[in-house]
């Protein structure tokens, strides 16, 4: 538990029951001292049997050490759910010896009649106490009646939506817009009020002026600005694409890439690291780990978010105090840049997420260049599954993709490869990797439906903008 800050400490009142709930510490940071006393009692010898003497106390301490980090337990016990059962008379019977299997037993074990036992699924959420602000019923004014609702408005939101004034664009689409909402213009200036602000525009800029489509993730390796104040400025210089070639990508106002053939190299591409025993390697030998993991997971109990704290001792011997931490922190040039590997992909470099959104420029291989630009100059229809690109283009760039990958692994893991050893099943495999075999290809990736992009990233960004 100490290892990892984000976890609590779990205290089990009854550590051999396992239906016993814990209750759960939270971890707070420290400068105090870990101190050592002893008490010494010194009797001293009575002169007169009628008068008692006090005993002579001293304490003697010694500090043994700094204390960096402690655990608090502010919250409440949650219910103790028991093994029992009552009776009719009223009467508590434990079935602990009737439901824990200690040691193997026989079929008579678990044919054996007994009360039903179902303990609850899941304890309460909260271990702190947490005050209801019910809004009273309000008061209208003598003669006012609730307007008419729709039925498909019936069900509203919890909370009213922070719109960001973007403007989103389907690929059916007709006209393009050329110029940002209002909104959007105003509130951009509103808080455009320093001039770090005012240069990030500028740079922001010349990035649509050098290249008119840009991944939000682009933007952010190329430019270091806070990410809310990116939500506020992207919908002042572009648009989103939300379906298409081009979906999930921010486009230049005035700038309609299904009218320029040249667009097609900012086309997005929605790659995704392949796993089966088929290229060499199982689910737990992923070469790039899942950001989440059922496998970690924590109790679903909210705790209060720390504080700012005094610096501590310990802080100030690892030179991060006031007169340290400015120095660790980055420079605000480069406090919010993203790494170059978020957007670009290279060979003989592994991407950092298990699925990544690339435009097509931005795919750094020769090999990989030459498939995209098989039809330049001859390029007649924008179509909305491959944009400016021959048919099937994106398919070869995953499995030329996928290949060099599983190249890479092979050359840093040998050992996930070992029972490859003959040529002829060597062969099977980049066969399988290059899309010969049509029908594991079809198993592997779903027949294509207009619209369809990324199912995660791009739908989380949409949201923060409407």
């Amino acid at each position: 538990i100490y290892a990892d800050p984000a976890k609590r400490l779990e205290l089990y009142f009854r550590p051999k029951d396992p239906y016993c709930h814990p209750v759960c510490a939270n971890r707070f940071p420290t400068s105090t001292m870990l101190l050592k006393v002893k008490r010494r009692t010194k009797k001293k010898k009575q002169l007169d049997t009628e008068e008692q003497i006090q005993p002579e106390v001293r304490f003697e301490m010694e500090i043994l050490g700094t204390v960096t980090t402690v655990y608090k337990f502010q919250g409440m016990s949650d219910f103790q759910y028991l093994a029992m059962h009552s009776g009719p008379d009223g009467k508590q019977t434990s079935m602990y010896d009737k439901v824990l299997m200690l040691k193997p037993e026989k079929e008579e074990f678990f044919n054996r009649e007994l009360p039903l036992y179902i303990p609850p699924p899941i304890f309460s959420r909260l271990d702190t106490p947490v005050d209801y602000f019910y809004r009273p019923d309000i008061q209208h004014r003598e003669g006012y009646n609730n307007p008419q609702v729709s039925g498909e408005n019936l069900i509203g939101l919890s909370r009213a939506r922070r719109p960001h004034n973007a403007i989103f664009v389907n690929f059916d689409d007709e006209e393009i817009p050329t110029k940002p909402l209002d909104a959007a213009v105003q509130t951009w200036k509103k808080v455009c009020t320093n001039p770090v602000d005012k240069k990030v525009e500028e740079e922001l800029r010349k990035l649509f002026e050098v290249r008119p489509v840009w991944s939000r993730n682009a933007v952010k390796a190329n430019i270091s600005v806070h990410p809310d104040k990116l939500k506020l400025l992207l919908p002042y210089l572009a648009y989103y694409m939300l379906t298409g070639p081009w979906r999930s990508l921010w486009v230049r106002f005035g700038y309609d890439p299904r009218k320029h053939p040249e667009a097609k190299i900012y086309q997005v591409l929605d790659f995704r690291i392949r796993c089966g025993m088929k290229y060499g390697y199982a689910p737990n030998d992923m070469p790039v780990k899942a950001k989440r993991s059922t496998y970690n997971y924590s109790l679903p109990i909210t705790v209060k978010k720390q504080v700012s704290h005094t610096v501590s001792v310990h802080d100030l011997k690892q030179g991060l105090g006031t007169s340290g931490a400015s120095g660790a922190k980055k420079p605000a040039s480069s406090r919010y840049k993203l790494k170059e590997s978020i957007y670009i992909f290279r060979e003989g470099a592994l991407p950092p997420y298990r699925q990544m959104f690339y435009q097509l420029c931005d795919l750094n291989v020769e090999s990989l260049q030459k498939i995209i630009r098989r039809n330049d100059g001859t390029e007649s229809e924008c179509t909305e599954r491959d944009g400016w690109c021959l048919p099937k283009t994106s398919d070869e760039l995953r499995d030329t993709m996928s290949l060099m990958i599983k190249q890479i692994i092979r050359s840093t893991r040998p050992a996930l490869f070992s029972n490859t050893t003959s040529s002829a099943a060597g062969k099977e495999q980049l066969a399988y990797e290059s899309g010969e075999d049509e029908d594991d290809e079809e198993e592997e990736e779903e027949d294509f439906k207009p619209s369809d992009g990324s199912e995660n990233e791009m739908e989380t960004e949409i949201l923060d903008y409407v």
